[in-house]
């Protein structure tokens, strides 16, 4: 049974993702370009840190398998 219920969240997890990917663009706010996102942009280079997209990703990870696991 745990790696039926573990598809399912997969699964869940992808559509989710997949909405999001899809309609994205509507959304008032852009994961990767919230505030709290880092971008360093040097002479030759750029560094990106998604701190807060981070955040937001693991908050919501952990919802949902809080939820699966009650």
């Amino acid at each position: 049974m745990p790696v039926g219920r573990a598809l399912i969240a997969l699964g869940v997890l992808l559509l989710v993702a997949g909405i999001l990917i899809t309609v994205g663009e509507r959304l008032p706010f852009h994961f990767g370009r919230l505030p709290g996102d880092f971008i360093v942009r040097g002479k030759h280079t750029t560094f990106y840190f998604p701190l807060a997209t981070c955040i937001l990703v693991s908050v919501i990870l952990s919802l949902i398998l809080w939820l699966l696991r009650r």
